[in-house]
């Protein structure tokens, strides 16, 4: 009888081989996620799962896909997939500016975006893969002779729902190499995979709709303090800078259902930005009027928003009332005390606009502004001492304007002090 003899090496030599690669695979892994983590900047920040695939989980790919590679012994059979880095994102939106960024700073080899377009299966996971080069800052500080010359490493780019999914799909169908035959717990599975890529479009929206309102928010306090430095003159630079970080264009907002109080606010401060308030003031009104839940929440907001509103249309009386009724919803508002106080300086009743931003400091302690503010105050009822108090800790806070120097200097020789 003839010797039988087997092109592929046997389990335990390839394993030897491939666990000798395992300390560069791992080094290289490493350097590539803190590059990742150094060069991926979103405002929401990623999370990462990294993992030198295993033995087992080679093997079985080896033998169905390179068995026509062991004729060459000794040689590590090289796979897309050995080294992988999964980044999880939080939104949607994040998905594709990660894929730029690393397309930016790293050499794309092939980019496959699953469950998408045809490769689409009723209960398969949604995922951008990405096969990078090994940059070469990348590569191990020792034993870089034992790199394959073709390595690549695969990032995978998915959102937590995504990477949820897959995980559960990975243990109930990939891992045990199951195909659900029953139409009743097909359906279940497509619902489930289907419910969550709802959610994920769901938690998009809303994130859509908070970065639109966020920027009409803040074009509204910006204009509002545009309109404190007309009437007053006094108003710093530093103060409108405090409400500006975030005011670069952005896309359009996902369309939600009309006449909703979200719609209608983002309706009235969109018309308050364009200069249209007595048409914000209509739609602010409307809302107060339609008993909105919860209701402390709310109408402390919205009460705030009109008094903006009614202060740019130098009607200081209704502006007063608003932000006071702002205040009575929400104890805490800081913000509306603060607004409380502006508008008694406008209308000169210094010792008013005093108590009001006492009022504001003693929620949050950590305001410049209110600060400089109560110290203009202050100066104007003769309480020079606290005037520089107050001075002195907005400047301690990192309050640099030049009517704060001025007023302080002023101040100083007032009281006889040297500096």
């Amino acid at each position: 009888m003839s010797k039988i003899t087997f092109s592929i090496p046997h389990k335990d030599e390839i394993k030897k081989i491939y666990e000798s690669y395992n300390p560069v695979l791992s080094e290289i892994m490493q350097k590539i996620e803190a590059k990742l983590k150094k060069t991926i900047k979103l405002a929401s920040m990623p999370t990462y799962k990294s993992r030198i695939k295993s033995f087992n989980s080679y093997y079985r790919k080896i033998l169905r896909l390179k068995a026509d590679e062991f004729s060459s012994r000794g040689k590590l059979v090289e796979l897309t997939d050995m080294i992988g880095i999964r980044i999880i994102c939080a939104f949607i939106e994040d998905l594709h500016e990660v894929e730029q960024q690393v397309r930016k700073n790293f050499t794309v080899k092939e980019v496959e975006y699953k469950g998408s377009g045809d490769n689409f299966r009723e209960f398969g996971y949604e995922s951008i893969h990405v096969l990078i080069s090994i940059p070469a800052d990348c590569m191990p500080d020792s034993n870089s002779e034992k790199v394959p010359d073709g390595l690549v490493c695969e990032i995978q780019i998915r959102t937590i729902l995504q990477d949820a999914w897959a995980e559960v799909e990975h243990e109930l169908i990939y891992k045990t190499e199951f195909s659900p035959f029953d139409m009743p717990l097909r359906r279940k599975l497509a619902s489930i995979n289907a419910s969550l890529s709802l959610a994920d479009t769901i938690f998009q929206e809303i994130r859509d709709y908070q970065k639109k309102l966020q920027l009409e928010t803040s074009e509204r306090r910006e204009s509002f303090y545009e309109k404190v430095d007309e009437t007053t003159g006094e108003f710093s630079e530093e103060e409108k800078s405090k409400l500006k970080s975030d005011t670069k264009e952005i896309g359009k907002a996902s369309q939600f259902i009309r006449g909703t109080i979200d719609d209608m606010l983002l309706d009235a401060i969109h018309a308050h930005n364009n200069g249209e308030m007595q048409k914000a003031i209509v739609i602010y009104t409307q809302i107060l009027e339609s008993k909105p839940v919860p209701a402390d929440i709310v109408l402390s907001v919205v009460f705030k928003h009109r008094g903006m509103a009614y202060f740019a249309s130098n009607d200081y009386k209704n502006a007063l009332k608003d932000f006071e009724s702002s205040v009575k919803y929400d104890e805490n508002g800081f913000r509306s005390y603060y607004y409380i106080g502006i508008v008694y300086t406008v209308l000169l009743k210094y010792e008013k606009a005093i108590e009001a931003f006492s009022k504001s400091l003693e929620i949050n302690e950590f305001q410049s502004h209110a600060r400089y503010r109560r110290a203009v105050a202050y100066s104007k009822v003769g309480e020079d001492e606290k005037a520089l108090e107050d001075l002195s800790a907005a400047e301690a806070m990192g309050l640099e304007i030049a009517d704060e120097k001025l007023l302080k200097e002023k101040l100083l020789k007032k009281l006889d002090i040297s500096m």
